[in-house]
């Protein structure tokens, strides 16, 4: 597939990036560091929503999400600014596309400084649902060490416009710290033995693998088929992927009915 013009100038972007690192490496430290994101008792969620709003505060951005990827491929919301750009992430999981789902998929960034010129073409169901709540640029960032996908980074903005090459600075560091936090918290659920369900995406991740499953033996498929009514479910009565999970861990909800 022919790499889009926004995928070519990001190229660009983050070439200059490391070479204006020298420059305003004092600047971009401030930002964040993963231990300015801690605090007493803090779990994986609360550091990495601190970082969501930081990412808002010092960037051109409205809104923030982070989202993680599992080993089946499928991607949970672990953090927002706010409840918009809670919504607008999920918004990704429940229609199979977007700048998460391109920038996990290629392990590359993903520079959208017009969606409407470009967003109805790429993502037409995603664009147009995200256009309607005033958002008019999006910038996703990968999170990853070597081949491991850990997740993607992000950014909502309501007016149209590229970033600069200082700010796209300060978005890679945050996404690198993003990744250190993650890190951070997988060692210490290995030391603690500790899989506690409060380190899970919004609280919300083991709902969705247990409905998940519950659908997959329901319809006698694959977890594959599963998530995918699961997703058709939500978007076509408008209820949010967490909502949908809960009443179906509830039992309020099967899909081997015709629903």
């Amino acid at each position: 597939m022919r790499p889009c013009p926004a995928r070519r100038r990001t190229s660009t972007a983050l070439a200059g990036a490391g070479r204006l690192g020298a420059r305003v490496v004092s600047g971009v430290s401030s930002v964040s560091r993963p231990g300015d994101l801690s605090r007493p008792g803090d779990r994986v969620v609360d550091r990495l929503r601190r970082l969501c709003h930081l990412a808002v505060r010092t960037l051109p951005a409205s809104g923030a999400g982070l989202s993680v990827v599992a080993k089946d491929k499928q991607f949970s919301l672990l953090a927002a600014a706010d409840p918009v750009s809670e919504r607008l992430e999920e918004l990704q999981f429940v229609l199979g596309e977007g700048p998460c789902v391109d920038a996990a998929a290629d392990r590359h960034p993903v520079l959208v400084p017009d969606l409407a010129a470009e967003g109805p073409r790429r993502w037409p169901a995603y664009a147009e649902a995200v256009l309607g709540a005033g958002v008019r640029a999006v910038f996703a960032f990968p999170l990853q060490v070597g081949a491991a996908q850990l997740g993607v980074l992000d950014l909502f903005r309501t007016r149209a416009g590229s970033l600069s090459g200082a700010e796209l600075i300060r978005a890679v560091t945050l996404a690198d710290d993003a990744v250190m936090v993650l890190l951070d918290g997988q060692e210490r659920r290995a030391i603690d033995g500790d899989g506690s369900p409060a380190d899970e995406p919004l609280g919300a991740t083991t709902e969705l693998f247990q409905a998940q499953g519950m659908v997959m033996i329901q319809l006698g498929g694959t977890l594959a088929e599963a998530m995918a009514r699961i997703r058709a479910y939500a978007y076509a009565r408008d209820r949010r992927l967490t909502d949908v999970a809960r009443a179906i861990v509830a039992r309020e909800l099967r899909f081997d009915r015709d629903e």
